[in-house]
């Protein structure tokens, strides 16, 4: 979850934000900061989705292009339909 960051990493964060911060205000903080994390992680997650939707309808689009055009007796690579190739 933290990468590569440690126990002994995360525990000097925690004294230096205790220190900058003061014990009553680093509860809101740490809220505030968690809301923020998962309001990008559910925005990161709607990005991934669009774009996976985006891709697969693109393959559809191809797909169906190809089907219409060997229904007109034309084959996609752009030959003459009798299979050829030339």
């Amino acid at each position: 979850m933290f990468g590569s960051l440690g126990v002994p990493e995360l525990m000097m964060i925690f004294v230096v934000a205790l220190l900058l911060f003061g014990p009553k205000n680093l509860p809101k903080i740490g809220r505030t900061l968690g809301r923020a994390m998962a309001e990008f992680r559910r925005a990161s997650n709607d990005f991934k989705r669009t774009i996976e939707e985006e891709v697969a309808a693109s393959e559809i689009r191809d797909v169906k292009r190809e089907i219409d055009e060997a229904a007109r007796g034309r084959s996609p690579e752009g030959g003459d339909g009798d299979g050829a190739g030339g």
